[in-house]
């Protein structure tokens, strides 16, 4: 039996999946390679570039006018600056490729040949060199996981490669694939942190074009997920294809992992005789965020890196990344963090990563929080707005000053340690979810648990700022009204310097919006 797969390589006899080269246009890959183009593959990871490559691999063998190969580099990275190892292993990589793809046996005796006169700085070129001229077909050579390479040993891989390059078809690979995470058009190469960048142009100057491995459409989503139902005759509610859509935006782990947990790990779905609903979908989805999966888990991670939290922060604050250089906002591009609207502007790339930010943000905060009992709720176990409001301003008055300390973004640290309270809430008897609106000042929470929906502003007051009143009560009104709601939350955050100690300045009271909604105003 198939199923979703979450885990390396698709095989098409064990996985339900796409034919890997329809997500690439592979007429436009093969005049390339025809045109002896050297050209660049790129997306961010877990999303097929490593099926894809295998698969152009077999296809051009199966055709037999190339001899194509596909190695991965990765093994090469603990070399970092030491360049001699990393070619070492980079030529043991392609020569076992080689054995494997071609029953190519002479890559190993032919490295240890050119070795003595050529060293590290040029082993490559000459391996390579010798290899195509014994080769009965114009070589393909397909690299996995270049940008894992650090330094001096990146460098070096990109500049024997272009120095080889006026010798193909006759002397070098007709043409030579790099694909990684990042793309080399303004791909930055360090060569160690002391050191000025030396800029991708400048180190491959004979990439003819970078293509990108783009996620999912609806379709293919679809198309995927009905595997399932077509070998099992287990069917999808339309409103769970659709939601496994509108959760993922396509993102090619994700699609699978939701479905594999929905179909394949949650007791209800394993039943064939029932139907995946949106219930399912969205329990699978809570547990993959719980979990912290090891995609997921490595998503948060980046958010300790400088250039990533220029542009995260801001985006959660609801305010404009303007620090952060147009490298730092390609980069989270590239990684799949980020994706840029119809609009041109910069957003989450989909619902999951929304959640999972903030979440393993406000982790540090939520691991610090007090024991906190559940007087939020009534004597039937339902939610009581009220309760909880005055329990959050016992909570903040008590306890905010010190947990904004362990916030890891100070801007946006009130933000955090008020989800890192509302997640203590809902405990796995709820949602919440969260909408960022970029430049406009605010960040949108919405809680549900039960029968109860609350929709929150969050908004922060700062030196040399008008109070935020009046227009979070106008924002909020269009937040609620989307929700359906007449009621809300509006709490304003005062950031600004010498205000009274958080326990005197913490309080709310009761307006109107404009539009006459009843909000709860919290100054905290």
């Amino acid at each position: 039996m198939r199923f979703f797969n979450t885990e390396g390589p698709i095989r098409a006899d064990r996985h339900y999946s796409l034919p890997p080269l329809s997500r690439w246009n592979l007429d436009e890959i093969l005049e390339l390679i025809d045109q002896e183009k050297y050209f660049l593959l790129h997306a961010p990871r877990q999303t097929g570039k490593t099926t894809c490559l295998l698969a152009l691999g077999e296809y051009l063998n199966r055709a037999e006018r190339y001899r194509a190969v596909y190695a991965n580099l990765e093994i090469a990275q603990t070399a970092r600056e030491d360049v001699a190892r990393g070619m070492r292993a980079i030529c043991g990589a392609i020569g076992a490729a080689a054995r494997r793809d071609l029953g190519e046996e002479r890559l190993y005796t032919w490295t240890e040949e050119v070795w003595p006169a050529h060293g590290p700085e040029g082993v490559l070129n000459a391996l390579l060199e010798r290899w195509c001229l014994n080769s009965p077909q114009p070589l393909v050579l397909l690299l996995d996981e270049v940008d894992a390479l650090v330094g001096d040993t990146l460098i070096s891989l990109l500049r024997q490669v272009r120095a080889g390059y006026t010798q193909r078809p006759l002397a070098f690979p007709q043409t030579i694939i790099l694909c990684g995470v990042r793309d080399l058009r303004d791909y930055r190469i360090h060569a160690s942190s002391e050191r000025d960048p030396i800029t991708g142009g400048s180190a491959f100057n004979i990439k003819a074009k970078s293509l990108r491995l783009g996620d999912f459409t609806a379709a293919e989503a679809r198309t995927l997920l009905l595997q399932h139902t077509a070998e099992t005759g287990q069917v999808f509610t339309s409103e769970a294809l659709d939601r496994v859509w509108a959760l993922t935006q396509g993102q090619p782990w994700l699609v699978n992992a939701l479905a594999y947990r929905a179909c394949f790990e949650l007791p209800e779905g394993r039943d064939r005789t029932r139907p995946i609903t949106l219930a399912l979908i969205d329990q699978a989805k809570e547990a993959l965020i719980l979990e912290r999966v090891t995609h997921l888990d490595q998503l948060a991670h980046k958010l300790q890196e400088p250039r990533v939290r220029r542009v995260i922060e801001p985006m959660l604050a609801g305010t404009l990344p303007g620090e952060a250089s147009e490298d730092d906002r390609q980069y989270l591009v590239d990684l799949g963090l980020l994706r840029r609207d119809g609009a041109g502007g910069l957003v989450v790339a989909n619902p999951i990563y929304r959640e999972v930010l903030p979440r393993a943000l406000a982790s540090g905060p939520q691991d610090s929080l007090p024991r906190i009992a559940p007087t939020w709720l009534n004597a039937d176990g339902t939610l009581n707005p009220s309760a909880l409001l005055e329990t959050f301003l016992a909570f903040w008055r008590q306890h905010g000053a010190p947990l904004l300390r362990s916030a890891p973004y100070h801007e946006i640290a009130p933000h955090l340690v008020l989800m890192a309270f509302l997640h203590r809430v809902i405990n796995g008897g709820g949602t919440l979810e969260r909408e960022y609106a970029i430049g406009m000042g605010r960040m949108d929470l919405c809680l549900r648990y039960g029968a109860v929906t609350l929709g929150m502003e969050l908004k922060v007051w700062r030196d040399g700022a008008p109070d935020p009143l009046a227009e979070g009560l106008e924002q909020l009104d269009g937040y609620l009204a989307g929700l359906g709601l007449d009621s809300g939350w509006l709490v304003i955050f005062d950031r600004r310097a010498d205000q009274p100690p958080m326990a005197e300045r913490t309080a709310s009271s009761t307006t109107l919006s404009p539009h006459g909604r009843s909000i709860e105003v919290v100054r905290a």
